[in-house]
């Protein structure tokens, strides 16, 4: 019965298990005034191997997008690029991913994981930005460190996506309570949106959005400075309405064969995950 309803919703979220599929997704997307940001599925490798075939995968990945002229950037996680297995490893991999984007004028954003990789993505991401300005970082509202992390990254002109997180924390780690992790997520938009470069205001949450729209219109943030972001399978017709509304909107569209494991964890690692799946699969 589980493994049923992962297959319903993986499907549900993912584009497709290869580049063309994902491609003609992004295409679909971009019919609707919609950009993307295509993810190849995987983390956490642990072979040298397995890590290289993930950065051909990016590396062809940027070459379809350049091919088929679709509107879309890419997301990646440093476990996928071989963290795990050493730093100067992993970021010789990205690297050459970002390399790649630079060639064909795109832009590559590193995912922020679980808290135990928070201070190494940083230290990385802060390293490769010295040599890539294509490149972005995630930072996560409800991790009490995130208020400390984040003006560091606005003086150096960092685009940084701002999510709620969703890797289960400790609670000296992070927020626990929805309506501190949305206090938090407003207290650094603010930020972001005011003295930020291009930020991603990345949520599925009515109040965020709202609150997002009626901040911007109060400041004089005009819509084409920042841009919602969503996931792939949510929300439609919200994204279409954001969209339509002259709002930039960008849609994460992950790919690939390791949808199974990618699901099983989200939705293992924190039940709320599972509750936000199911009440989205019913919002507009």
């Amino acid at each position: 019965m589980l493994n049923e309803l992962l297959f319903v919703l993986a499907k549900r979220f993912v584009s497709g298990t290869t580049v063309q599929e994902a491609v003609r997704a992004v295409q679909q997307l971009n019919e609707q005034g919609i950009m993307a940001t295509l993810d190849v599925l995987g983390e956490n490798v642990r072979s040298i191997e397995t890590a290289e075939v993930a950065v051909k995968s990016y590396l062809e990945t940027l070459a379809w997008i350049q091919k088929s002229g679709i509107q879309s950037n890419v997301s990646l996680k440093l476990t996928q690029m071989g963290l795990d297995i050493g730093k100067d490893f992993c970021k010789e991999n990205l690297a050459r991913v970002c390399e790649k984007a630079a060639e064909t004028g795109n832009f590559v954003r590193i995912d922020m994981e679980g808290s135990a990789y928070t201070q190494r993505t940083l230290d990385i991401f802060h390293e490769i930005f010295e040599s890539y300005k294509n490149v972005g970082i995630v930072l996560q509202a409800y991790l009490r460190r995130t208020p400390d992390d984040l003006p560091p990254l606005i003086s150096v002109g960092a685009r940084i996506r701002l999510c709620k997180g969703a890797y289960k924390e400790q609670k000296d780690i992070a927020l626990q309570q929805m309506s501190e992790i949305r206090e938090s997520f407003k207290k650094l938009a603010s930020d972001l949106l005011r003295e930020g470069t291009y930020p991603a205001i990345a949520t599925h949450d009515d109040d965020l959005i709202s609150w997002t729209k009626e901040f911007a219109s109060n400041h004089g943030i005009a819509k084409n400075q920042f841009e919602f972001q969503m996931l792939y399978g949510l929300r439609k017709r919200t994204q279409i309405e954001l969209a339509r509304e002259g709002h930039s909107m960008r849609v994460y569209v992950p790919y690939g064969t390791h949808w199974i494991p990618y699901f099983y964890r989200r939705l293992r690692e924190r039940r709320e995950n599972v509750y936000f799946a199911l009440r989205n699969l019913l919002k507009a």
